[in-house]
C-alpha cells in the first residue's frame, strides 16, 4: 500500500512504509554555495519523454530482479534531478516532450498505459504501475516519477537509496521530497565524487545509475571514466549508463569506447524512435549496462518491438546486444 502526502515542497508523492532508522543525511558541498555560473540543464523540461520511458522501464525491471533475493541492496543515482515531475509545470509545458514519450503509451479511454502486446505489457508493468501510483485514476497524466521516485516505490524497507544532484535548486527540491523517507540519503556534489564516495555499498549489492546531461564536449569521456572507476570499486554491482542518440556521433563513440574498455558482462540497450540527423535533436537513447541482473538481457527482446512501435516518430529500430561477455 502507498501513503499519499504533501511534503514541505507541496509535491504529491506515494511512498512505501517508513522504517525506524535515523533521518536521512543531507550533504551540502561547501564550494557550491558560492557557485556563480548557473547550470543550464534541468530535466523538468524533458521528464517523461521517450528516453525517460526506455531508461525507467529498464531500471524498474532491474530493481525488480534484485528484489527477488531477500538480501537488501542499494540504489545510487548520480544525477538524480528532482525525483518527481509535474507534467503541468511551466517547464513541461514549454517542450511537451512527454507527449511523445509517456503520452504515446497512454490510452485515454481506459485511463492506462498500454502496449499492443500482452507479454510486453507484463514486462512494462513494474514501471507502469508506479506511474499510475503517482497519478489519480481517471484524471489523466499529471505527474511523472523520475528515477529516484521509481526507486523509492520499487524497493523494500531494508533497501537503501542515495540520490545525488548538483544543481542547487533541484537539490533543494529533491531533499525536501525525501526529508521524511528514512531509507534515503540526498547529497549534492559532483557525480564522480558521489559515485566514488558511495562504493562499495555496505550491502555489497546494488544498482548505480549514471545519467549525465551530456552538455559538455567531454561528457562522454567523463561518463565512461565514472563507469570504469565505479566498477573497480564495486565489481559485482549493476551499473547503468544512459546516453542520448543524436546526429553528432557521440553515441557511436561512447559505445565503441565502452566495447574497448575491457569491462565484462556489458549489455547495450538502445531505442531509436526515428533516424538520427545532424540537427534533428534527440532521435533515440540507450543504456550501457554492466552486470545486468538475470534475466534482464533475455527478457528485453520481448519488450522492445512493442515499445518501439508505440514510441516511433518515423522509422524506428532497437538493439539489445552484448558489448562484452564474461
Amino acid at each position: 500500500m502507498c501513503e499519499v502526502r504533501l511534503n514541505s515542497f507541496n509535491l504529491f508523492r506515494c511512498s512505501s512504509a517508513q522504517t525506524g532508522e535515523q533521518d536521512p543525511t543531507i550533504l551540502f558541498h561547501p564550494q557550491l554555495a558560492s557557485r556563480k555560473k548557473p547550470m543550464n540543464y534541468r530535466h523538468a523540461y524533458h521528464a517523461g519523454n521517450h528516453a525517460d520511458v526506455l531508461k525507467h522501464v529498464v531500471l524498474a525491471r532491474a530493481i525488480g530482479h534484485l528484489a527477488r533475493k531477500d538480501k537488501p541492496f542499494r540504489v545510487i543515482d548520480a544525477h538524480a534531478g528532482i525525483g518527481l515531475y509535474s507534467l503541468e509545470s511551466e517547464q513541461a509545458g514549454k517542450t511537451l516532450e512527454w507527449r511523445d514519450g509517456l503520452g504515446r503509451l497512454y490510452d485515454e479511454a481506459g485511463g492506462r498505459l498500454v502496449l499492443d502486446d500482452e507479454a510486453a505489457e507484463t514486462l512494462l508493468s513494474p514501471w507502469r504501475d508506479m506511474v499510475e501510483a503517482v497519478n489519480s485514476r481517471g484524471q489523466g497524466l499529471a505527474w511523472y516519477p523520475g528515477s529516484p521516485e521509481l526507486s523509492v516505490l520499487l524497493t523494500r524497507p531494508d533497501d537503501r537509496l542515495v540520490f545525488n544532484e548538483l544543481h542547487p535548486e533541484d537539490f533543494e527540491t529533491l531533499a525536501g521530497l525525501y526529508e521524511r523517507e528514512k531509507r534515503v540519503r540526498v547529497t549534492q556534489t559532483e557525480a564522480t565524487i558521489a559515485v566514488k564516495a558511495n562504493l562499495p555499498p555496505p550491502e555489497r549489492r546494488g544498482i548505480v545509475l549514471i545519467d549525465p546531461p551530456f552538455e559538455k564536449r567531454d561528457d562522454d569521456t567523463r561518463a565512461l571514466a565514472m563507469l570504469e572507476q565505479g566498477y573497480k570499486r564495486f565489481a559485482t554491482g549493476c551499473f547503468m549508463l544512459w546516453y542520448p542518440v543524436t546526429g553528432d556521433g557521440l553515441s557511436r563513440r561512447l559505445v565503441e569506447a565502452a566495447r574497448q574498455s575491457g569491462l565484462k558482462r556489458m549489455l547495450q540497450v538502445e531505442l531509436m524512435v526515428r533516424p538520427a540527423t545532424m540537427h534533428g535533436g534527440l532521435a533515440g537513447s540507450g543504456l550501457i549496462i554492466v552486470n545486468p541482473p538475470w534475466p534482464l538481457a533475455e527478457e528485453l527482446p520481448g519488450l522492445m518491438p512493442a515499445l518501439s512501435e508505440r514510441l516511433r516518430q518515423g522509422e524506428a529500430s532497437w538493439t539489445v546486444d552484448w558489448l562484452a561477455g564474461e
